[in-house]
């Protein structure tokens, strides 16, 4: 019988390898930047077009390779950045697996340029498909240059599985932003379809976080400093006021390389415990230097989880470092924060001794005298207290300093007798005062088209239970509304009719909002804007860090504005829909779900029976926007069986 295991070819098997290392875009970003890193570059240009699908080029200054050494990297398993097995256990550098440039090359067009400082002439080598094309003699600038094209055109089923120009640039930006992050050292250049996105020179790490997020996150960010035997952390921390409702700034480095870890991710929520909202998220930039030997990062081919020696020591540091910063800044509240700083003794007044002052009084003093001009009402010793007169008709505040006391006096003029007020009035015959009819200016007066007995008393008809629910009396028994369900069922369909048949109305500011995003929330705002003026939003002209709003919708307050763009960015952050409808209808969802009443709100009578006839006069009442129930019925007959023996 013939043998049936047999070796696959090289380009086949690089398919293969591809289907983990390459998995979008935003893979290939990921890997050129890291060998780029690795070669010691210090200035790194990233160019891409149609979000990473027709290129993905990266340009260094790096060392370089000469001939030998740019055919081999494109073998798999082919590296500089090891030699044997203990190496795993010391590594200095992003890649060590040798795979990535193989798997690239085997699912793209490929050019590549690279020259080392001593040689005179670089080499240029393009490879489609994993089979080279050419490879000459070129002249060339020192470092090395990867063009990668035509991304998974030999694989058109995994090309047809990515998503939309929005999604994929949006995963690259976040690679660009990981490598960039971990490197401030390194200046970094991205341009996509011909504008320039970033240009972020050398500088340290908080230039660097400044420099990617926005020049507002500056003022955010409270320093994270630690050094132990176990690990050291560097970093930054934002106050607990600016959390957000998504993950998108939460930055993990491991000896300057990008990891994901949900154990460590609670240590900072631990640390922030009774500072944060409910479903909010702090952002962090957390640098974690650790021994080599003490980690594995050989786990994943995207590298980005780690194991760890000893987990719960750096699980108890990153909580403590954190609440230390916190505290040491004064983001976290003192217990007494109604604690009056003006009431605390002095440290000189400590050893001092009270002493009971002694208080003349003038036993002859009497206010109702007529002359009252100029006296000085007491006297004191023991310190110098006193109580003294200013001038006519003037007051200076009192002040209390040691055992002293200032205060004021004024001249009184003399008044005419209390007598003098009833001065040609019969007191024995008080019937013969007459009295004139008095007016007021705040009295109310109001009239009616009926008579008071043609009105009839209305009675309450809602009630509203642990402020969460609304209960309204039918005829066959009640119903029982989920306020936050029904508003949103309300909320949904006004701004769904807005976006799709009418105009929505929108209110002037007479302020204009800034408000300031990072550039991939920027790119998103841009797409949404027709389907966000449809709503009541009055966008100006966009800057490069942040958009200026002079309209918004009338159901809007201002102080809103951010938390709904906020809620909308959260929501699409997965990529926005390619039909119209499902995006005007994910916007009017997010919109609802952020303006909604809340649990827990206070609803006046008025507004609960305003919330009841609005649900009912929605065109499907019976489900909030999320497929959920907004209200039960039940009926008397129910009732009557809750009663039954």
């Amino acid at each position: 019988m013939s043998s049936i295991i047999q070796l696959l070819p090289d380009h086949v098997a690089n398919q293969i390898a591809a289907g983990e290392v390459v998995q979008r875009p935003a893979s290939v970003v990921k890997e050129l930047l890291e060998n780029a890193v690795d070669a010691k570059a210090t200035d790194i240009k990233l160019i891409i077009k149609d979000a990473g699908k027709s290129l993905v080029q990266v340009i260094d200054n790096g060392v370089g390779m000469n001939v030998t050494d740019a055919r081999l990297c494109f073998a798999r398993h082919a590296t500089s950045k090891i030699r044997q097995a203990e190496d795993l256990f010391s590594l200095g550098t992003k890649g060590f697996r040798g795979e990535a440039l193989a798997s690239i090359a085997a699912i793209a067009h490929m050019e590549m340029k690279t020259k080392q400082d001593q040689d005179e002439l670089g080499t240029h080598i393009i490879i489609e498909g994993s089979k080279f094309v050419s490879q000459e003699v070129a002249v060339l600038p020192k470092g090395t240059s990867f063009a990668v094209k035509n991304l998974f055109f030999n694989i058109p089923a995994r090309r047809n599985f990515l998503k939309s120009d929005t999604v994929e640039f949006r995963h690259v930006m976040d690679e660009f932003q990981r490598v960039a992050l971990a490197h401030p050292n390194i200046h970094f250049t991205f341009y996509h379809n011909g504008s320039e996105m970033y240009n972020l020179p050398a500088a340290g790490y908080r230039q660097r976080i400044v420099g990617i997020m926005s020049g507002k996150t500056n003022e955010k960010l409270v320093p994270v400093n630690e050094d132990t035997e176990i690990i050291n952390v560097q970093g930054f921390v934002c106050k607990p006021e600016f959390a957000k409702k998504n993950r998108g700034e939460q930055f993990f480095f491991v000896n300057d390389r990008f990891i994901k870890s949900g154990y460590l991710h609670h240590a900072v929520m631990s640390a922030y415990e009774g500072l944060l909202k409910d479903g909010s998220q702090p952002s962090y930039f957390l640098y974690l230097q650790v021994p080599p030997n003490t980690i594995d990062i050989n786990i994943h081919p995207t590298k980005t989880e780690i194991k760890f020696d000893d987990e719960q020591a750096l699980y108890a540091i990153l909580r403590a470092s954190i609440k230390h910063s916190l505290g040491q800044f004064n983001v976290s509240p003192v217990l007494d924060f109604d604690r009056d700083s003006n009431l605390d003794t002095p440290y000189h007044y400590k050893d001092v001794e009270a002493e009971v002052p002694t208080i003349q009084v003038d036993g002859t003093f009497n206010p109702f005298t007529d002359d009252k001009t100029n006296q000085h009402y007491s006297k004191a010793s023991s310190g110098g207290s006193s109580y003294s007169s200013g001038s006519s008709g003037s007051s200076s505040g009192s002040s209390f300093s040691g055992s002293s006391y200032s205060g004021y006096s004024k001249k009184v003029e003399p008044t005419a007798s209390w007598e003098s007020l009833y001065v040609g009035l019969d007191i024995e015959n008080p019937e013969s005062i007459e009295s004139s009819p008095f007016t007021f200016e705040n009295e109310e007066v109001t009239s009616s088209l009926f008579n008071d007995d043609e009105v009839e008393q209305a009675t309450q008809k809602t009630y509203q239970i642990h402020k969460k629910y609304i209960v309204s009396p039918i005829k066959s028994g009640m119903i029982i509304v989920d306020q936050q369900r029904a508003h949103q069922r309300i909320l949904y369909e006004q701004f769904l009719l807005n976006m799709t048949v009418d105009q929505a109305s929108s209110q002037q500011l007479l302020f204009p909002l800034d408000l300031f995003y990072s550039a991939a929330e920027l790119e998103l705002i841009e797409e949404l804007k027709p389907s966000l003026e449809t709503t009541g939003f009055v966008f100006d002209e966009s800057k490069k860090e942040h958009v200026v709003i002079s309209g918004i919708p009338v159901n809007i307050t201002e102080s809103e504005v951010s938390l709904v763009i906020e809620q909308l960015l959260s929501d699409l952050q997965d990529g926005i829909p390619a039909s119209s409808y499902s995006q005007n209808d994910t916007i009017a969802k997010s919109m609802a779900k952020s303006l909604a009443v809340k649990t827990g709100s206070y609803l006046t009578e008025k507004e609960q029976d305003n919330l009841v006839n609005g649900l009912f006069a929605c065109k499907d009442p019976n489900i909030s926007p999320f497929q959920k129930p907004t209200f039960i019925t039940m009926r008397v007959e129910d009732i009557d069986k809750k009663f039954a023996i």
